[in-house]
């Protein structure tokens, strides 16, 4: 995710990653029917079903949305190519048919891939979807004031690095080809096995060019899922979606649509979110919210309440939370010191400030542990749960600094227990006993990012994130240590700034195969060769919890997005 602390909250409203998984879901459908959210009834067509949301759905343009699906919300109005499969646990990290009748075809080298349409799908007025609106809706997102989706297509389309969209060049790409109303075929500038994955994203989502008017589409976008917009009020503040007539479960497998209609408030603050599905009164009986966590505070509450236990949600999202080098500062440039520093970390300290082990894992991979991304486990720098300060004291001896060293940790002030100042806090007391003294350096948020993502501006020592684009090791590792992608005059992820040529060509490689589970356990063994250097310190991977209301049932949490899917649930 190029952003990541933007992309964790887009997927964890689907995050997404925008957004988001480590194992399985704990709460399947069945898990939720015998814990006594909607007693043992199967789930049935009808009713409303509240969403408290504590962020406004801003972008409801499928050119702008990031995340696969456009997360939750959007997801049950755009349909794609390929989608997510809907299913607990790791199942869920699959990719499968949507609007197409299979993953794609690829060419012998993976550069050309071609899709072929189901028959029979409509929008909401009843007329037939094409892959002309397909090609279509994926030239719009190349449209500067359309602009803030997955930047993936620019990079891959032949000719997309140039084209600013179909209101300036009415051509449209020649890379995409439409030979007839339900084939489309794309080409690309390199092999790109993972394409399945990337056609789940909202800009492979069909948009007939009669009804595009530009910035003001996202207020009505033509919906080719179960629901369409009939209400879009203070910028996606407040929501209100009902059925779309013309769709058919005949040809959407993954969504269930049980509700008649969706009525999602947002601008909400957390606690208030928290409080109300906790009570589950009135309409929130049948509530859920797609992007508000249990805090430690309300899990320790929750925790001891067993009907409030039951009714929580829990899933993980392929996301990890680091320590960030950068070798060009001083004396991070010794790979010694940052082995050091790796050793000298206490996990259990953080993961308590995180908000404990309920919501927070142990990581020692920068690959979160998942089998989609190829996790494959090592601990090169063998820390413990507490830490190691011998071993770091040693290494800092080895490496000319027998009395220690002095160091700045850079973090956010934001309160996410992830890059804030608790996290920061417990590195500096582990450090400190082995010798590393530690000052902290707190920004306000938007500065953080700034400092961080800045090539002339990067701190030597600092807390970062990643989150997946899709459950792969592709979106993880590359952006962070693929040398070509080291931007110099924009924002930059490849904080450590390798240019190794051998991972580079790794890269490549992996990216020809379109077996993805060869592919995965190529990432597994790149991520392993990378963790040597000590460019990262994988501190933990998080944990969601969420709580819905009383008569929600069919609760289902992939390991794609690790929270609730909102096109499974029911309330009646």
């Amino acid at each position: 995710m190029r952003q990541p602390s933007v992309i964790a909250r887009r997927v964890a409203a689907a995050s997404v990653t925008l957004v988001v998984a480590a194992g399985a879901a704990a709460c399947g459908p069945k898990d939720n029917d015998a814990k006594g959210a909607g007693g043992d009834s199967k789930p049935q067509k009808g009713g409303t079903l509240t969403v408290l949301n504590a962020n406004p759905q801003e972008d409801f343009d499928p050119a702008r949305l990031y995340t696969s699906g456009g997360g939750n919300v959007p997801s049950l109005v755009f349909r794609t190519l390929t989608t997510r499969n809907r299913e607990s646990g790791a199942a869920g990290a699959e990719v499968v048919p949507d609007l197409a009748t299979d993953t794609g075809r690829p060419s012998e080298n993976a550069t050309v891939w071609t899709y072929t349409l189901k028959k029979g799908l409509k929008y909401e007025d009843g007329t037939p979807i094409t892959s002309a609106d397909i090609k279509y809706g994926i030239e719009r997102s190349f449209a500067a004031e359309l602009s803030g989706g997955a930047p993936y297509l620019r990079d891959w389309l032949i000719g997309g690095a140039d084209y600013q969209g179909p209101y300036k060049d009415k051509k449209g790409l020649a890379s995409i080809e439409t030979p007839d109303d339900l084939t489309i075929v794309f080409h690309l500038n390199k092999p790109e096995g993972e394409f399945p994955y990337l056609a789940t994203q909202t800009q492979f989502t069909p948009v007939p060019k009669a009804k595009d008017n530009g910035t003001k589409y996202e207020e009505h976008p033509i919906s080719s899922g179960p629901y369409k917009v009939v209400k879009n009020e203070n910028d996606g503040e407040r929501l209100t979606l009902e059925r779309n007539t013309y769709w058919s479960a005949a040809t959407d497998a993954e969504r269930k649509a049980y509700p008649d209609k969706i009525d999602v408030r947002s601008g909400l603050d957390s606690s208030v979110i928290n409080q109300r599905l906790s009570a589950s009164q009135g309409a929130d009986v049948a509530a859920v919210t797609t992007d508000t966590n249990l805090g430690p505070a309300e899990l320790a509450k929750v925790t001891g309440d067993k009907a409030l236990a039951a009714r929580v949600g829990t899933g993980h999202f392929g996301y990890t939370n680091y320590i960030a080098f950068n070798p060009k500062v001083k004396p991070f440039d010794d790979p010694k010191v940052r082995q050091a520093i790796a050793y000298a970390v206490d996990r259990s300290s953080v993961i308590n400030a995180a908000g404990g082990s309920s919501l927070a894992e142990a990581a020692t991979t920068y690959l979160p542990n998942q089998k989609s991304f190829g996790y494959t486990p090592y601990d090169h720098f063998p820390a413990g749960a507490s830490g190691n300060p011998a071993k770091a004291k040693e290494l800092l001896k080895e490496a000319g600094h027998p009395n220690g060293i002095t160091v700045t940790l850079t973090h956010s002030n934001d309160k996410n227990f992830e890059t804030s100042p608790e996290i920061a806090t417990a590195l500096q007391d582990a450090l400190k006993k082995a010798g590393i003294t530690v000052k902290l350096q707190g920004l306000e948020d938007n500065d953080y990012r700034d400092k961080i993502h800045g090539v002339k501006t990067e701190p030597g020592f600092f807390l970062a994130h990643w989150g997946a684009d899709w459950p792969s090791g592709g979106p993880f590792l590359a952006p962070i240590f693929d040398g070509r992608q080291i931007v110099k005059d924009g924002a930059n992820f490849n904080t450590g700034f390798l240019d190794d040529k051998s991972v580079n060509g790794e890269i490549d490689a992996i990216n020809k195969l379109t077996n993805l589970d060869e592919a995965a356990k190529r990432w597994g063994a790149l991520d392993k060769k990378i963790g040597e250097q000590a460019l990262t310190v994988p501190l933990f991977h998080p944990v969601y919890k969420r709580l819905y209301g009383s008569a929600v049932k069919n609760i289902v949490i992939s390991d794609w997005t690790g929270v609730l899917d909102i096109s499974q649930v029911a309330v009646k």
